[in-house]
């Protein structure tokens, strides 16, 4: 079975495994894991903050991070395809009590001037309290699309004369920094909190951090005691992910590479209506109707190829390290030979 439903299935490799296996372990929740620490310290060194928190989830670590940012009643200002509006379970206002203000824009990206055109004034009573600004890189929804650092510097430079915080969703964003050859200081100079996820495409089974200054990340801590996050003896899970950034971030270029290729060839495909720009591991399509998502990804299940849809039109493939360079080329030969009835 070719599984390309997420970059999340994937597995630990052997030597990853035996990393997890070799580690030292304490108590992480007293603070007393040396791998923990060592994993937290690496990844806030790494990006050039501060400090770093290990959660369990890229959703625990951006609703983590929503909460250091904002009070009940504030609003979040972020796209309408952000993956922390749509997919986490509605935190932003279980766990934050805040309102959110979405903004329009292609395949996922806005830019500095709509940010501003939706700050509410802080002197009107009637409007919540523009708090914070979201952004996600790369796009889940955009195609897996990556965000331009002079954007990001545009959007940094607004939050700071209006007195806004910016976090970054980071769940993607090594594919991000390997497809467009930046070095992860060029983004963790512009964020004020940055979540970063060891479990897709960097192949670790479990995991994200949130990075901040020291102050956020001790408010951090207290948040993630009171969601249920402290895991005591993590440092098994915290070793696959300081694996994972020594030896898996380079050869993410090979999963770009092979959704290229498969891009390339749905293309070409009758029946395909729209291919979004693919730049990263992430391949979103559109089907010419009648041709629904149901009816493709069954014939996809019937030759033993796994998918996701976006919705009766869409769908997504998600390319990762367990995706070999023979399942591309039968997954090529699968595209091929589909025949619209």
């Amino acid at each position: 079975m070719i599984d390309i439903r997420s970059d999340t299935v994937t597995r630990p490799t052997p030597a990853l495994l035996e990393a997890m296996m070799q580690a030292q372990v304490g108590d992480d929740v007293f603070g007393e894991d040396p791998t923990v620490n060592a994993l937290q310290d690496k990844a806030a060194a790494l990006f050039g903050m501060e400090a770093a928190l290990f959660c369990p989830s890229g959703t625990m670590t951006n609703q983590i991070g929503i909460k250091v940012h904002t009070r009940p009643g504030d609003e979040v200002i972020c796209s309408e395809q952000a993956h922390i509006y749509l997919f986490e379970g509605g935190g932003i206002a279980a766990n934050a009590g805040a309102s959110v203000r979405l903004l329009a824009g292609q395949n996922g990206f806005f830019d500095a001037a709509q940010v501003r055109q939706n700050i509410n004034a802080r002197d009107d009573s009637h409007h919540a309290w523009s708090r914070l600004v979201a952004v996600e890189n790369t796009v889940n929804r955009g195609g897996g699309g990556c965000w331009a650092l002079a954007e990001l510097s545009r959007i940094r430079a607004l939050c700071k004369d209006t007195g806004l915080a910016l976090h970054l969703d980071g769940a993607r964003l090594f594919n991000a920094l390997v497809a467009r050859g930046e070095s992860p200081p060029q983004h963790g100079c512009l964020f004020d909190t940055i979540s970063i996820c060891l479990s897709k495409g960097l192949g670790a089974p479990a995991g994200s951090l949130l990075l901040g200054s020291k102050a956020q990340i001790a408010r951090a801590h207290r948040y993630r005691k009171a969601m249920g996050g402290g895991m005591r003896q993590a440092g098994y899970l915290a070793a696959a992910g300081l694996y994972a950034l020594d030896h898996h971030v380079e050869r993410l270029a090979e999963d770009h590479a092979n959704a290229r290729a498969v891009g390339e060839a749905l293309a070409a495909q009758p029946y395909v209506e729209q291919l979004y720009p693919v730049e990263t591991n992430i391949v979103v399509f559109t089907l010419r109707p009648p041709l629904s998502a149901q009816a493709y990804l069954a014939y996809l299940q019937n030759h033993d190829v796994q998918a996701l849809s976006f919705d009766s039109q869409t769908v997504r493939f998600v390319f990762h390290l367990d995706v070999s360079n023979t399942a591309v080329d039968r997954l090529l030969t699968v595209i091929g030979g589909f025949r619209q009835r």
